[in-house]
């Protein structure tokens, strides 16, 4: 399905907001090196580290001030990779200035603040984009084409565990926005899990109903460190999820069961992918790009220029949010 073009335009200037470690490799050189997008300029709130990025990524244009991004006439499209506390007052600044946006996941700490983003884009028909990267990347959607194509008959159920051990940040007591529950109540639930919570809609369809069981075992931050879920997608599959980032041992691990067999993979993990049925077994290893965002911004290329939907819009990071406050027990 294509897309109304946004853009007639050939090249499109890209700012970021917030050029952290997230931005060095994982997400900010696609900006880069997608055909017809230039990253232009990027902000941090330290001047010597937003200067030392610019130059060491060869980027022209550089400030400490986020609205000297958003209201620059010479930026066509924004990417707010902030720590989620920020991104609902960065989303409707960029919202007001009518640029397209990327907004890292989560899109925001909770559903009523993803609403107020997504309405303010909504409202003014501008593209808006959830760094749910996993929907463009090879391996997922090799996983969605085995449901597609029924290799395991009817799904039934999915199950998630995603365990760590804790770091020694958390031991530490040092401040870490991903555990300060003013930032992420449910911690690395909300950093990690989204991850999972989105692709799981993708692959399965809306979830309607979740509810869950959260804690804080440890005591060595404010944010939750062990979620227990379960939900059940609109088709009538039905799922469950643990996550304790206590544990002895990291595992992740899920599981996709069907009426002839199962899938197996992990979320975040680089691990085979596993297709056990009645007509045989099947284990496939899809590596990932260099740049883990590099399908996805592609994807944004494609959505603007009206070539292609893109799988990872304001609707379905919404979405998630609602799925998740729902498990923390929010809402």
């Amino acid at each position: 399905m294509e897309s109304e073009p946004f853009f007639r335009k050939r090249t499109i200037r890209w700012g970021i907001i917030g050029c952290g470690n997230v931005t060095e490799i994982k997400s900010g050189p696609p900006y880069q090196r997608t055909k017809d997008f230039e990253l232009a300029m990027v902000m941090r709130r330290d001047a010597e580290k937003a200067e030392d990025y610019a130059n060491r990524h060869s980027v022209p244009n550089w400030t400490t001030n986020p609205l000297e991004v958003i209201d620059n006439p010479e930026i066509d499209a924004i990417y707010i990779a902030t720590p989620p506390d920020t991104h609902k007052l960065y989303g409707l600044q960029v919202a007001e200035a009518g640029k397209p946006c990327c907004i890292e996941k989560p899109m925001a700490p909770c559903h009523a603040d993803s609403l107020e983003i997504y309405n303010a884009f909504d409202q003014r028909k501008i593209p808006l984009f959830i760094a749910y990267y996993r929907r463009s990347l090879p391996r997922f959607n090799r996983v969605k084409q085995w449901l597609d194509e029924g290799r395991i008959g009817k799904v039934r159920h999915i199950h998630w565990v995603k365990t760590r051990t804790s770091s020694p940040l958390d031991k530490s007591g040092d401040y870490n926005w991903r555990t300060d529950a003013n930032v992420a109540l449910g911690g690395y639930f909300d950093d990690l899990a989204s991850h999972g919570l989105n692709l799981f809609t993708y692959l399965l369809g809306d979830i309607v109903e979740a509810s869950g069981i959260a804690s804080n075992q440890q005591g060595l931050y404010s944010a939750y460190d062990t979620i227990s879920g379960s939900w059940k997608h609109k088709n009538g599959i039905t799922g469950s999820g643990a996550w304790n980032f206590g544990s002895y041992q990291p595992i992740d691990k899920v599981e996709i069961l069907g009426a002839r067999g199962e899938i197996h993979f992990s979320v975040l993990d680089e691990s085979p992918l596993q297709l056990i049925s009645d007509m045989g077994n099947q284990s496939e290893f899809i590596e990932h790009p260099e740049h883990l965002h590099q399908y996805h911004v592609e994807n944004i290329r494609k959505h603007l220029f009206g070539k292609g939907e893109h799988p990872s819009q304001g609707g379905s990071g919404l979405h998630t949010s609602w799925v998740m406050d729902k498990i923390l027990g929010v809402m």
